[in-house]
């Protein structure tokens, strides 16, 4: 899944389930004025004025130093139903984003592009953390370029936990401080819901899988090459019991059940959420869409159990051109990425371009992230952007201080859509029944995904 930034950034698709793929592919390399034309994703639609100001100039810089290339941009959002449909009617960008989680089968399928031989020219090619630029190989064929990795994180609204007389600068540290905060907040603020996850588009089985792995279980086991689906754990178990005792013990769930990764930042941004699961990279997203403040925003690692194996989910994008780009337009993206996705981690002075351009946009600069290549390199970009910083950082620290000692788990990679989907119902279940019964639900997600695995053999 992907915290769109990023959103993702997802992510985001984010990830899964909203949003349309918008505009058309580029039907050659070049136009009348003999430049190579391509298009390329831009924001998540809804974004506000601003946000799209801001990627109209760096568009501009790029084209002003690559005279021989115009770009088009177009509104987009990942979302997989459609995805293969808009590839085939030849609607999709140029150079676009996909989820970590579906660039493998994606790029399988034969729709990613194969620009090995476009990434190899780049000076830092060979300097990929080999974990993140995986997801975008088979073999020693590249497919994409990884950006904006994320961890998972709990997001919360400060100005309500003051007013509900919590301390901001404290926030919970195990799920049993997430509760008892959650139930202060929905008794002592009338119309919030103190806890929330995500429950529909594929994004309920995405935080049950974030909340499964921070209590050390996994949703799949690979045995001698053999995936095994296993939802059906303890932790997971422990997790929906979690929720049910937040919904139907508690009252502090709120009303709303039906929530994807659009809807939930909505209800965020609206103050009637005041905790949930997300990206460590949201806060883009729900400034450009939701007009929240980065003044009551804050975000915190999420509780970890005493289990080795207990983690933080972690996911991001991978920027791919369409396999229907010309030789050109291949070259041509690849720049374009290098320009607008990667220079900013590695050059001071497209660092600060871009943070300069942001901030003078009123969006977020300094939102944290995960490194692409490794630490050094991240705080290096990040101490050349601190002087156009705008969001305040005390506030990201319960996150940003722990998040590069904590164990990084990576999303189920077999049939990571339909596992979620079908885990959706399961969440929707614990939160409209008081008797759902999990084991029976969760036997009926493990026996039909897993399926789906045994058929790929």
């Amino acid at each position: 899944m992907r915290s769109p930034r990023s959103v993702a950034a997802i992510a985001a698709l984010t990830i899964a389930g909203v949003g349309l793929l918008a505009g058309c592919s580029s039907s050659g390399s070049g136009g009348d004025d003999g430049k190579t034309h391509i298009t390329v994703a831009s924001l998540i639609p809804g974004s506000d004025k601003a946000a799209f100001k801001a990627f109209d100039d760096r568009v501009k810089e790029f084209e002003k130093a690559n005279p021989d290339i115009v770009i088009k941009s177009e509104e987009y959002q990942w979302t997989g139903p459609t995805f293969s449909t808009q590839l085939a009617g030849g609607t999709l960008p140029d150079v676009f984003n996909v989820p970590f989680t579906d660039s493998q089968a994606l790029l399988q399928a034969g729709q990613l592009a194969d620009i090995t031989s476009e990434v190899a020219k780049l000076p830092y090619a060979d300097k990929f953390n080999e974990k993140v630029i995986a997801v975008a190989k088979s073999g020693d064929k590249i497919y994409g370029i990884p950006y904006g990795p994320y961890a998972m994180g709990l997001s919360y609204n400060r100005a309500i936990f003051t007013q509900a007389g919590l301390d901001p600068d404290k926030p919970p540290t195990t799920w049993d401080e997430v509760r008892q905060d959650a139930k202060i907040i929905s008794e002592k603020v009338p119309g919030v819901a103190g806890y929330m996850q995500m429950t529909q588009g594929n994004t309920g089985g995405w935080e049950l899988t974030t909340a499964t792995y921070a209590r050390g279980g996994r949703m799949e086991t690979v045995d001698g090459g053999k995936t095994k689906v296993t939802a059906n754990n303890p932790q997971t178990k422990d997790a929906l019991q979690f929720l049910h005792d937040v919904r139907w013990v508690d009252n502090a769930a709120g009303s709303n059940f039906l929530l994807d990764w659009s809807g939930i930042n909505q209800a965020f941004g609206g103050g009637q959420i005041a905790m949930y699961p997300s990206g460590s990279d949201v806060l883009t997203a729900l400034v450009q869409q939701n007009n929240v403040d980065p003044k009551n925003y804050g975000i915190t690692t999420l509780p970890l159990t005493d289990s080795k194996d207990a983690g933080a989910l972690v996911g991001g994008n991978v920027a791919a051109v369409s396999p229907k780009s010309s030789d050109a337009q291949k070259a041509a993206a690849v720049k374009w990425i290098d320009f607008y996705y990667m220079q900013k981690l590695l050059d001071e002075k497209q660092a600060v371009a871009d943070a300069k351009v942001l901030a003078a946009s009123n969006q977020p600069v300094g939102v944290p992230t995960l490194p692409v290549f490794d630490k050094a390199t991240y705080d290096q970009q990040m101490s050349w952007i601190a002087p156009e910083v705008n969001i305040p950082l005390e506030n990201v620290a319960p996150f940003t201080d722990k998040i590069f000692d904590t164990n990084l788990v990576a999303e189920p990679n077999k049939h990571t859509q339909e596992l979620y989907g079908a885990l959706d119902s399961v969440v929707q279940a614990v939160l409209t029944d008081k008797n759902a019964d999990i084991d029976a639900l969760l036997t009926k997600v493990d026996s039909d995904i897993q399926k789906l695995v045994d058929a790929d053999k």
